[in-house]
C-alpha cells in the first residue's frame, strides 16, 4: 500500500531519532549541516508551529509535541501538505515523545513550561532545553510583563531542571511571519544561558534558518530583559499594526561563532 507524505515524513523522522546521536554530537552535527533532531513541547501553539517550520525548512528533523497528541499528529500533517514543494519532516507526538528529541524546545504557555518540564525532567536530562515563552499578561490595549520569582521563565525552567543546560532565545520573533515560508524573517535572536554549550547549540540551530542572526547575549542573568523587552516590541506592533521583529546596529563585523570574548 502507498504512503501518503505524512507517513513518509514520519518515517524520515524516525530515522533520525533512531540514530541516538548524544548532545555533543548534535552541536557537532548542526555545525556541519548534518541531520539533528528538535523536539518542541507546546508545538501546537504559534510560535511552536513558526519554529518548527522554519526548523524543518532548514533540514532539520522536528516533533511537534503537544498534551494532545492527535491535535499534534493533524497539525503536523496539515504543515507538511500546506507546503508540499518542500521536505519537511514534522512528525507530531505527545510531549513525552518530544522529549526525547536532542534539542527540546519548551513552547508551552509560560505558566505551563516548569510544569511541563518538571513531568518531563527524566528525559530532559543532560540536555539542551531552549525556553521561548514570555511572562507577559495583556490588560486592555497594554502589554505588562509579570516578574517571576526566579527573574526569568528561563531561570525557573533551569532551577526545575538542574541536570539539563537551558537556553533562553526566540522571545522576539513574530510567530506569524514564522508560519508563512514565503514571508522573509530578518531578526536577531538573542540567546543566553549558564552554560556555554546550549548557548553554542542554540545558535547553531538558529542559524540553519534563513534571516535569523543569533546572538550571544551572556548568561541567564539578562533573560528576564530579554523576556521583557517583548512588550516594548508588542506595544510598538499595536500601535503601528505592525509585525516588528529586532535588528541590533554595530555589530556588522563579528568574530566567529566560537571565539566569544566571555
Amino acid at each position: 500500500m502507498r504512503k501518503d507524505r505524512a507517513d513518509v515524513v514520519a518515517d524520515a523522522v524516525a530515522d533520525v531519532v533512531e540514530a541516538g546521536h548524544g548532545p555533543g554530537e548534535a552541536l557537532a552535527r548542526l555545525c556541519k549541516g548534518g541531520a539533528v533532531h528538535v523536539g518542541i513541547l507546546g508545538g501546537t501553539g504559534p510560535l511552536g508551529r513558526g519554529l518548527a517550520l522554519r526548523l524543518a525548512d532548514a533540514g532539520i528533523a522536528v516533533s511537534l509535541g503537544s498534551r494532545d497528541p492527535e491535535r499534534a499528529s493533524a497539525l503536523a500533517g496539515e504543515l507538511v501538505r500546506r507546503w508540499p514543494g518542500r521536505e519537511l519532516r514534522i512528525v507530531g507526538v505527545a510531549n513525552s515523545a518530544a522529549a526525547q528529541a536532542e534539542i527540546v524546545v519548551v513552547a508551552t504557555p509560560w505558566d505551563a513550561a516548569v510544569p511541563t518540564a518538571r513531568e518531563l525532567a527524566a528525559s530532559l536530562r543532560g540536555k539542551v532545553v531552549v525556553s521561548v515563552a514570555n511572562v507577559i499578561v495583556k490588560q486592555g490595549r497594554q502589554m505588562i510583563a509579570l516578574a517571576p520569582p526566579r527573574g526569568s521563565l528561563a531561570e525557573a525552567l533551569q532551577g526545575a531542571l538542574p541536570d539539563a543546560s537551558v537556553a533562553a532565545a526566540c522571545h522576539h520573533l513574530p510567530a506569524g511571519p514564522l508560519a508563512d515560508l514565503e514571508a522573509p524573517v530578518d531578526a536577531d535572536v538573542l540567546v543566553c544561558s549558564d552554560h556555554p554549550e546550549a548557548t553554542e547549540a542554540t545558535m547553531a540551530m538558529l542559524e540553519n534558518v534563513e534571516g535569523l542572526r543569533p546572538l550571544d547575549a551572556g548568561s541567564l542573568d539578562v533573560a528576564g530583559a530579554i523576556e521583557a523587552f517583548t512588550v516594548v516590541l508588542g506595544s510598538l506592533n499595536i500601535r503601528y499594526r505592525a509585525r516588528s521583529t529586532l535588528r541590533l546596529g554595530g555589530l556588522e563585523n563579528l568574530p566567529p561563532r566560537g571565539a566569544s570574548t566571555r
